[in-house]
């Protein structure tokens, strides 16, 4: 059941790459939280109650529902009613995305710690790396606070790999995780997006010392 959630969730990262709507972007976020719940559930089912909890209730509420909420406020807020604009095609993307994913698969193969899921790591590389290229081919400025919780999803998939050896670990990551996330959206997506009412990075560039 785990390697068909992880499945999914690299299926998502191809859709992610070709979609133009912003309000599909908050869908995926949305159900990649849903994923991420279903797989932490099964993986950390062996810990402790209090542990678990607090694992799946930050999956489940804060990636799924908090996140995604507040993204579609701060949108609404902002007025931001127009299409991403990707420097690139969406064919050439999902091309490269799915390099990314290949490559990912190779470098699972150079892996012989039998500690580290190799699927595990195949996800959150992909994750991490299509995270980053989302970042570097969009203009709008909210899609590249999308694409660093795309990456902090690959972190987390990463740290469930190991999450019931070090629950302590994870804990803490998931705390970091909600900590940068809320400080990320609220100094990128709210004072930015007053600041620049076309919300595209190419006004950056027309900012003089």
């Amino acid at each position: 059941m785990t390697a068909i959630l992880l499945i999914l969730f690299l299926i998502s990262l191809l859709y992610i790459a070709i979609t133009n709507r912003l309000n599909s972007f908050i869908n995926i976020l949305a159900f990649q939280g849903i994923i991420l719940f279903g797989v932490a559930f099964i993986e950390l089912i062996k810990l402790d109650f209090t542990n678990l909890l607090f694992i799946l209730l930050e999956t489940i509420i804060f990636k799924t529902i908090i996140l995604p909420a507040f993204l579609t406020y701060v949108v609404k807020k902002n007025n931001i009613t127009r299409e991403t604009e990707p420097f690139v095609p969406n064919f050439l993307s999902i091309v490269i995305v799915t390099v990314i994913i290949l490559i990912s698969f190779t470098l699972s193969q150079a892996i012989h710690d039998d500690h580290i899921n190799k699927l595990f790591f195949i996800v959150a590389v992909s994750a991490l790396f299509t995270g980053l290229y989302i970042i570097i081919t969009r203009k709008n400025i909210i899609t590249h606070v999308m694409g660093y919780l795309v990456i902090e999803n690959g972190v987390f998939i990463l740290s469930l790999a190991v999450g019931s050896e070090m629950p302590m670990l994870l804990n803490t990551g998931i705390l970091l995780d909600i900590f940068v996330s809320v400080v990320l959206l609220g100094v990128f997506a709210n004072k930015i997006g007053e600041i620049l009412q076309g919300h595209d990075i190419d006004q950056l560039r027309k900012l003089k010392d």
